[in-house]
């Protein structure tokens, strides 16, 4: 399968993206946005302004301004799982917006090579073009994560090694978040244009990635597998003692 551009609309211009990321010049209009960047499921105003302890009308104001330079996405449902007469109002929801920004001065396009370089790769090696990947990415994430390990001093505890792990994730740009059930999902997926006509080649090729970041780490007890979601990056890393099970389950 040959890479190819995304069906999407065109980019906005430079001039766009950056009226756009000037609306993030507020300090607290930052805070909220970040806010609901890592929330798990759509914000309402209430809960935004308890989170940034500022009034339900500023925060409705904030969200707004969000949506208004597209940052954020709104939505209404009615959450008090009531219907009918009396059943009250929808509430107004917001969550990070689809559109992407990738504002360079001068311009760079590396997402362009990458996609020429993957189509080389595929049209060269077919259906073998994983195989040929996987290895070279799980390296360079043993190099990774064995950099991230450093910064966790020269006897870490497994608690440390967690937190580095968790903030290597942040650094490639993968949004991670526990789950609550010794889980770290991934909220972001970096490849997101290249993985959705491509899925096999790309999330292969990220799996052995993280497999990579989590041997070099030495971060006994985790477990990177395959567990794609919607919205979400096609990787999840089990933490706790569901790690071995969830690794088993892909062997």
């Amino acid at each position: 399968m040959v890479l190819r551009s995304s069906p999407v609309a065109e980019p906005d211009s430079l001039m766009t993206q950056l009226a756009s990321l000037s609306t993030l010049d507020d300090p607290i209009r930052a805070a909220i946005f970040f806010h609901v960047v890592r929330s798990s499921s759509p914000v309402t105003r209430d809960q935004a302004a308890k989170a940034l302890g500022i009034t339900r009308r500023a925060a409705a104001f904030h969200l707004d301004r969000l949506a208004e330079a597209g940052l954020v996405d709104v939505s209404f449902k009615r959450l008090t799982g009531r219907t009918g007469p009396g059943a009250g109002r929808s509430s107004k929801l917001y969550r990070r917006s689809e559109r992407r920004f990738n504002v360079s001065i001068p311009a760079r396009n590396y997402e362009l090579l990458a996609r020429l370089l993957a189509s080389v790769i595929q049209g060269s090696h077919g259906v073998a073009a994983p195989l040929l990947l996987e290895p070279q990415a799980r390296a360079f994430g043993v190099t990774e994560g064995a950099a991230a390990r450093t910064l966790a001093g020269a006897r870490p505890s497994r608690k440390q090694l967690l937190t580095v792990l968790v903030d290597e994730l942040t650094r490639l740009g993968f949004d991670p978040f526990a789950d609550g059930s010794g889980t770290l999902r991934l909220r972001n997926c970096p490849y997101h244009d290249m993985a959705r006509n491509n899925t096999d080649f790309v999330c292969s090729m990220n799996l052995a990635l993280m497999q990579g970041v989590v041997e070099g780490l030495g971060a006994a007890g985790v477990s990177a597998t395959s567990e794609p979601r919607e919205g979400m990056c096609c990787v999840a890393l089990h933490t706790g003692s569901n790690a071995a099970k969830a690794a088993g389950a892909v062997t």
